[in-house]
């Protein structure tokens, strides 16, 4: 018996805060099997939200996003593209969280990359990630 291949999508990610921290903020892409990217999904976090954790919070949201659009994400390998090293880094588990306050944030993450059948991490200069996100 053979196992069907998985179906392969893109994810592009990026956050900010306007002041470290400030208002949080971040944009999401996703690419399906075969197709152009989709138009961007803005988030809005609020005050008080550090850069790091507005990276952590917009990737989770995306994949999030992704997972409940398919009947079963673990038919589906991602891979995921975003500019920060520091949470491509720690989910990778070349980095550790040395910030303790970051920890549910990556933890978070990783929770959601879990539900899928595979995963690709990749850091892109800022360059591209701004280019596909339009900002």
């Amino acid at each position: 018996m053979t196992t069907p291949a998985l179906d392969r999508w893109q994810i592009v990610f990026d956050g900010g805060s306007l002041g470290n921290p400030g208002r949080g903020y971040g944009s999401f892409r996703l690419r399906p099997p075969g197709g152009d990217w989709e138009p961007a999904v803005r988030l809005e976090y609020g005050d008080r939200v550090t850069n790091n954790e507005a990276e952590y919070q917009t990737l989770t949201a995306g994949l999030a996003h992704l997972a409940d659009r398919a009947a079963d994400p673990g038919r589906i390998a991602v891979e995921v593209f975003g500019d920060s090293q520091l949470v491509i880094r720690q989910l990778e588990g070349a980095w550790k969280v040395r910030t303790p306050s970051i920890r549910p944030f990556r933890d978070a993450a990783a929770a959601q990359l879990a539900r899928f059948g595979g995963v690709k991490l990749t850091w892109q200069r800022r360059d591209k990630s701004v280019a596909l996100l339009g900002h």
